[in-house]
């Protein structure tokens, strides 16, 4: 657990609590030590079950403040429903910016996050908090292969990530190709539509900040077979995959992904450690 190892790191002892779930699905939390006049952070990401795991966070930010801790900072390193960021269709909800206000009322002082889908979500909460990026790690280490790659290509499927696509082939010093998309309605499915830039016979990157179904991942590759791309190796580049894409990225070719971590796609699948 991510707790368990950044309080190895800090040489710091984790607060014991017990969580119970009750019949009716009700959760109860009770910390067994005072946490009065201390500095606490509570970590828990809201991936799958994201309501269950929403809840826990809010009842145990709750707990602290009516235990009197002097400051709480809530660390998510995935925000649950970051990509209902903005009305992009009429009588829909801004689910981020609900998220954003449960944590606040919850008593939360401070949160920190990683990869935010869209920076605008960081003007949703009214709170000081920092987001965290993986984009270094990243780049470290496709510098680290860049030159066993063929004349390699950042790839992305998102239109809405192109800025931050764009940095990574800055800093790798490389060309960017882009995968137009449509989606038809509410469906997850996605359909591409072109792929812009040159990505003959040419390694490419795809680059992402969450892959969830791999919809999109199947339709870069199947582009990038179409315009010629693919010497041999293709690499996902992403801040979490979770488990169901990560099937779908298996198929592509070269077969390699680094990210900072595997989310489950249904309750009980096994967690994987980041790599």
């Amino acid at each position: 657990e991510l707790a368990n190892d950044i309080a190895s790191y800090l040489k710091l002892p984790l607060c014991e609590r017990d969580i119970v779930t009750f019949p009716n699905d009700n959760i109860f939390v009770k910390l067994r030590a005072s946490v009065r006049g201390q500095d606490c952070y509570v970590i828990q990401s809201t991936s799958i079950p994201v309501h269950r795991n929403l809840m826990e966070l809010l009842i145990m930010i709750q707990t602290l403040r009516l235990d009197s801790a002097a400051r709480i900072t809530a660390v998510v390193p995935y925000l649950c429903y970051a990509r209902s960021d903005k009305k992009d269709q009429p009588r829909v909800p801004i689910t981020a910016r609900l998220v954003a206000d449960l944590i606040e009322v919850a008593g939360a002082d401070r949160y920190v996050t990683l990869d935010l889908h869209a920076d605008q979500i960081q003007g949703f909460f009214s709170i000081p908090g920092d987001v965290l990026t993986a984009f270094y790690i990243h780049i470290d280490y496709l510098r680290s292969i860049k030159d066993r790659m063929h004349s390699p290509v950042v790839v992305t499927a998102d239109l809405g990530f192109a800025k931050k696509a764009r940095n990574y082939a800055a800093a790798l010093n490389i060309p960017l190709s882009f995968i137009e998309k449509r989606r038809m309605g509410n469906d997850a499915k996605a359909q591409a539509l072109t792929l812009i830039g040159d990505v003959y016979d040419r390694d490419a990157i795809i680059v992402d900040d969450e892959v969830d179904t791999g919809g999109l991942l199947a339709l870069a590759g199947k582009q990038g077979e179409v315009k010629g791309a693919g010497h041999g190796q293709t690499m996902l580049c992403s801040t979490v995959v979770w488990l169901k894409a990560d099937d779908r990225a298996g198929a592509l070719p070269g077969r390699e992904e680094h990210t900072t971590g595997y989310l489950p796609t249904l309750p009980g699948k096994t967690h994987q450690d980041s790599e």
